[in-house]
């Protein structure tokens, strides 16, 4: 069978730059690795992709390949493995170094190594609370429990029922990595991978310590008091730094998120920092005017309302909103007017509404159905 051109197997052209082939390499290497791709063919399509590489990453290879293609190394096949590479893999000379980047993600090598003794912040927490409007509004301090893992107090977070009681573990000499030897196509390769015998952390704890069974921290429930500022809205979050999770060899506690969820109020309702109000008034009222009582966030007061106010109409008190969380001032209070239609007429409010009618040169309907007579008279009865 025919070798494919070297260019077409690594998908480049014959003008690309020795970066391009490289990375045409690395992807096409990772995805047909016969330990990543189980695939039938996925080997032999590695080794063919492997044989290109070896030939246009080598600058004399390369311009041998150019100039003669295939042929240029013809002369020493039959000798095992690719041709013309002596044998093997033996040919190869540089692309180990390519090979090691690829295969530290196959096997876990490479890379930087944290180490495993090295103080770890612990978890951050997230814990949700219902307030009350008025506690958003003017702040408030709760007082809440909840269940986290705390650093042991005997132990101090090591594990161990003593200083003693901790060793070096003797499997990765501390480093919390062991090396791993893998048969592979390009023979047999070196890895490292987390310590089976310590897990990672590079010692190993001889007596453990009997409060927290050699974990280093309880889970137990613990109490908060929570200033909730004034201004909070629903879904923001209050920070108690350092109430979090139990670090990790000696490091810090993560935070604990107190995210608050505020009821809604029957009567105020919040766009932002300003509060909104239904004021509701009949007919008259709107029409000659008048002097109201109104409910704020401080306590009521006496709103004048002009003769000939409109449905809809809004009066802003400035500064009577909530206060900013940010500290960015201060809402308004909008007072939003409702003009109420009465449903229910006794006879003399209907007469005074036909009289009025008439005299506006409005048209209305002057006839009454059965069930709005009934009605009517039986408010007359009350009134």
């Amino acid at each position: 069978m025919a070798k494919r051109d070297y260019y077409e197997v690594l998908g480049v052209s014959k003008s690309a730059s020795a970066a391009e082939i490289k990375k045409a390499y690395r992807k096409l290497s990772k995805q047909y690795h016969p330990d990543i791709n189980k695939e039938p063919g996925a080997e032999d399509k590695f080794k063919e992709i492997s044989e290109a590489y070896e030939v246009l990453s080598d600058d004399t290879k390369k311009a041998q390949y150019d100039q003669f293609g295939h042929a240029a190394f013809e002369g020493g096949a039959g000798q095992g493995g690719f041709g013309g590479f002596g044998g093997g893999f033996s040919g190869f000379s540089g692309g180990f170094d390519d090979l090691g980047d690829i295969f530290s993600s196959f096997f876990g090598g490479g890379g930087t190594r944290r180490n495993p003794n090295a103080p770890r912040q612990g978890e951050d927490l997230l814990h949700r609370i219902r307030i009350s409007f008025e506690d958003a509004v003017f702040g408030t301090k709760k007082t809440i429990k909840i269940r986290k893992d705390v650093e042991c107090d005997h132990c101090h977070g090591s594990g161990a029922k003593d200083s003693s009681s901790v060793n070096t573990c003797h499997r990765c000499n501390g480093s919390g990595q062991e090396a791993v030897i893998q048969d592979t196509p390009f023979g047999r390769m070196q890895s490292q991978r987390t310590c089976s015998e310590c897990q990672g952390r590079g010692k190993i704890i001889k007596d453990k310590c009997a409060h927290c069974f050699g974990k280093g921290y309880n889970n137990r429930e613990v109490e908060y008091e929570v200033e909730i500022p004034e201004g909070i809205s629903s879904g923001q979050r209050v920070r108690l730094r350092g109430k979090g999770g139990a670090g990790e060899n000696g490091g810090p506690a993560g935070d604990l998120f107190i995210e608050v969820i505020v009821a809604e109020d029957s009567y105020f309702h919040r766009e932002g920092d300003d509060i909104y109000t239904e004021l509701k008034l009949s007919p008259a009222q709107a029409a000659l005017g008048t002097k109201l009582d109104v409910r704020t966030l401080t306590g009521e007061i006496e709103l004048n309302v002009p003769a000939g106010t409109q449905h809809g109409r809004k009066f802003r008190l400035a500064g009577k909103g909530v206060k900013s969380v940010m500290g960015h001032g201060q809402g308004d209070h909008f007072i939003v007017v409702s003009v109420e239609i009465p449903k229910n007429l006794s006879t003399k409010e209907r007469e005074l509404y036909l009289e009025l009618a008439k005299l506006n040169n409005e048209k209305v309907e002057e006839d009454e159905s059965f069930l709005d007579k009934v009605s009517r008279k039986a408010k007359d009865l009350f009134d």
